[in-house]
């Protein structure tokens, strides 16, 4: 914290501490949306019954200039101020605090006053005088004139108008606008505001390999068998596209199917597994295409209102360019030969992991962002990051950064399913979202809980949660065993309780023939082409398509911080709510987590929370069925089947009036 100075060096005036938000103590920046609001509150205080004023600042990082609101005192030398930011770039946000002369005036006078003094001539001219020194420092012409009146005013006042004067809106608003800085406080260094798009808080993803776009079981598909997927993908409500790696594939140590250390004539290899004689991570399969193909693809996306996010992963096949021409980059073992990646029992001969630690590292780092670079000017504005906790996190401050630098509206998912603290460690350097524990929290406690860290805790400032219920390498014993309605399940929870979250394809389809023990799929598109039926019977498209457009139709859905858990009496029933700030956009889900039996109970309701008498009838809407129910006051009973109803998701809509005996909501 630092004090502006004038010709003396001199001690800061006023205490300012405690600020929130601000993580690690400053370190990593705060996330925002353009349009969403930052509330901020600090302890403010100092020495003496002076009065003080503060107001919160914020600007782009690149300006001189500062946006100011004013701050309000709530209670114990508390505190608060709302910002709000309009454009997609870093922030800075600070807090300025000053002794106001001119408010301990007002309440001096108004003290004195109302205590039946009369003669306050002494207290009128020093009034006077802190009008006109505020008139000397105004840069507008008419707030000039205005307070060299109301000064010479106050000169002239008896005691009773220099009541009136003391507590008039204008000059109170006047003096609050040209305030006396020159022993003013100011925090220091200022804390920063990653602002990102909107699409970072609110996108529904729907991930599909496209070699497998056509679901042929022998023979790939390209870049331009793809809108078919696409549209499909479109009328389920998605919004991004996200293809694993596009790259070419290497031959060397190919695996085969089922992850078979041989391969046969025909199998397509592991996307992952990157890097060929046809080029390297700047580069596409020749079997899904051409690199003008792929430009082609991402203008058709764009023009659905779409857009594509690409696998960045990390990996080199042994037939990557940079093999040969960057060996240093890589781990060697003892003999000098390049280690291919491991985990144990696990082996990858097929990829060699590079090391961001070797002596060129500089150059690799580089090369890396150029990676990133390359596609965004090939209109790729998302990238799913691969592994991000196997690379060093300053790699990923530097290079995010770098990359925000001149393209801000560059998203990054980081994929970590790692230990808690790394996880929070990368969304703190920079990862715009990021994957998280959702895909294994199957009960009622495990989600209320977690889901309450992610939304109510310090991290809802700079972690963005995107849930993804299945993923390519994850099939989770929840999928497997439930059927149809573990599905369902999942879909409202992924959908409802994160503004963000995805599917992997073939989700839609209930897929969940797994391997014997694990959580992995049998038959796993990442080792082989994958036929599949898009329109097979039991599939859940419609349900995921009216999921998404209840997301996109509710203004609460599409905030993060507002989830609430409530009570139901019942331990299979996860009952939350999202509600706007003005309360016109209230929802109450309802979600069984038991797949095999029907589940039922009383929800409570904190209709004190939405406005509402607990004597007052409202309406329900169910917006997945259209149903509507009556409900009054806060215990309401509920029942849901999973096979049928496994969830409800409900819009409060409040009684208005009567029309005979019928009553009217809205």
């Amino acid at each position: 914290m630092t004090t502006k100075k004038t010709d003396l060096e001199r001690l800061q005036t006023v205490v300012i501490e405690n600020l929130e938000p601000c993580i690690d103590a400053g370190r990593y920046p705060i996330k925002r949306v353009i349009g969403q609001e930052l509330n901020v509150s600090a302890d403010i205080f100092k020495d003496g019954h002076d009065q003080l004023s503060a107001n919160l600042k914020w600007r782009k990082a690149t300006s001189t200039d500062w946006n100011r609101t004013p701050m309000k005192p709530t209670e114990n030398d508390r505190w608060e101020g709302v910002c709000h930011f309009i454009e997609n770039a870093p922030h800075e946000y600070t807090i300025e605090a000053w002794e106001d002369h001119f408010k301990s005036w007002q309440v001096e006078y108004a003290k004195k006053y109302g205590a039946g003094n009369t003669d306050l001539r002494t207290e009128l001219e020093e009034g006077a005088i802190l009008v006109a020194k505020a008139a000397e420092r105004a840069r507008r012409k008419d707030d000039q004139k205005r307070l060299a009146l109301f000064s010479q005013q106050l000169k002239n006042a008896d005691a009773h108008f220099g009541a009136q004067l003391a507590k008039n809106p204008e000059l109170t608003g006047l003096m609050g606008a040209w305030p006396d800085l020159d022993l003013s406080t100011e925090l220091r260094p200022y804390l920063r505001v990653t602002v990102d798009r909107s699409e970072a808080l609110f996108a529904a993803w729907y991930e599909f390999f496209p070699r497998s776009a056509d679901g042929k079981p022998n023979t790939g598909s390209k870049f331009r068998d793809c809108l078919g997927r696409i549209d499909d993908a479109k009328a389920m409500g998605f919004d991004v596209i996200y293809f694993p790696p596009i790259h070419p594939i290497g031959f060397t140590k190919r695996k085969g199917k089922n992850n078979s250390t041989t391969s046969e004539p025909g199998d397509p290899g592991v996307p992952y597994a990157i890097g060929s004689q046809f080029g390297g991570h700047k580069a596409v399969e020749p079997e899904l295409g051409t690199l003008d193909d792929f430009d082609w693809l991402v203008d058709e996306v764009h023009a659905r209102g779409m857009e594509i996010a690409l696998d960045f992963a990390i990996n080199c096949s042994p037939d990557h360019p940079y093999v040969k021409e960057h060996p240093d980059w890589f781990f060697h073992r003892p003999d000098g030969s390049i280690k291919y990646a491991e985990n144990p029992p696990k082996k990858y001969e097929d990829v060699y992991p590079l090391n961001f630690y070797n002596p060129d590292w500089k150059n690799l780092w580089e090369e890396m962002k150029e990676v990133i670079l390359f596609w965004v000017r090939h209109g790729v504005r998302i990238f799913r990051v691969d592994n991000p906790h196997t690379k060093p996190n300053s790699f990923w401050e530097w290079m995010i950064s770098e990359v925000q630098r001149d393209y801000p509206d560059v998203i990054f998912l980081a994929e970590a399913f790692t230990r808690p603290k790394m996880m929070k460690a990368l969304a703190k350097g920079g990862f715009t979202q990021s994957y998280t524990y959702f895909t294994w929290r199957n009960t009622k406690w495990e989600l209320s809980e977690y889901l309450s860290e992610l939304t109510q805790t310090e991290m809802k400032y700079y972690f963005r949660a995107n849930f993804f219920p299945n993923t390519p390498d994850i099939l989770p014993f929840f999928l497997q065993t439930g059927g149809r309605p573990a599905f369902l399940i999942r879909a409202v929870l992924a959908a409802t309780l994160s503004t963000v979250y995805g599917i992997y394809s073939g989700f839609e389809l209930c897929e969940n023939v797994a391997v014997s023990g694990k959580e992995e799929y049998l038959n796993s598109e990442k080792y082989q082409f994958k036929e599949r039926d898009w329109n097979a019977p039991g599939n859940i498209k419609d349900y995921i398509a009216k999921l998404n457009a209840i997301r996109r139709a509710n203004r609460a859905m599409h905030e993060y911080e507002n989830l609430r858990f409530h009570t139901v009496e019942n331990e299979h029933i996860l009952f939350y709510s999202k509600a706007t700030e003005a309360l016109d956009n209230i929802i109450l889900v309802l979600v069984s987590v038991d797949p095999f039996n029907p589940q039922s109970g009383f929800a409570y309701v904190p209709v004190e929370n939405f406005q509402i008498d607990v004597a007052d009838s409202y309406q329900v809407e169910d917006l997945i069925t259209g149903e509507k129910f009556t409900w009054r006051g806060r215990r309401n009973f509920v029942m849901l089947d999973p096979n049928s109803r496994p969830a409800h998701i409900f819009r409060i809509r409040r009684l208005i009036g009567m029309d005979g005996a019928q009553m009217i909501f809205a």
